[in-house]
């Protein structure tokens, strides 16, 4: 979530308009929430994605056709 927020921020701060713009925003908000889990882990000594919080992908999955 904190991805998306800062995405959303950020590309309405640059008024990003087009998929360039926007992908280098998506980029950097990824970066910003990436560094928050960092700073998480440290911080609490715990991993945030971990295999025992892990969810698996549904296998039986609708296709349209």
């Amino acid at each position: 979530m904190l991805g998306e927020a800062s995405t959303t921020e950020i590309a309405r701060n640059r008024n990003a308009q087009g998929f360039d713009k926007n992908k280098l925003a998506a980029r950097e908000g990824g970066s910003v929430a990436g560094k928050a889990r960092e700073d998480l882990e440290k911080k609490s000594g715990k991993r945030v994605v971990s295999g025992s919080n892990f969810k698996l992908e549904n296998k039986k999955v609708k296709k349209l056709i």
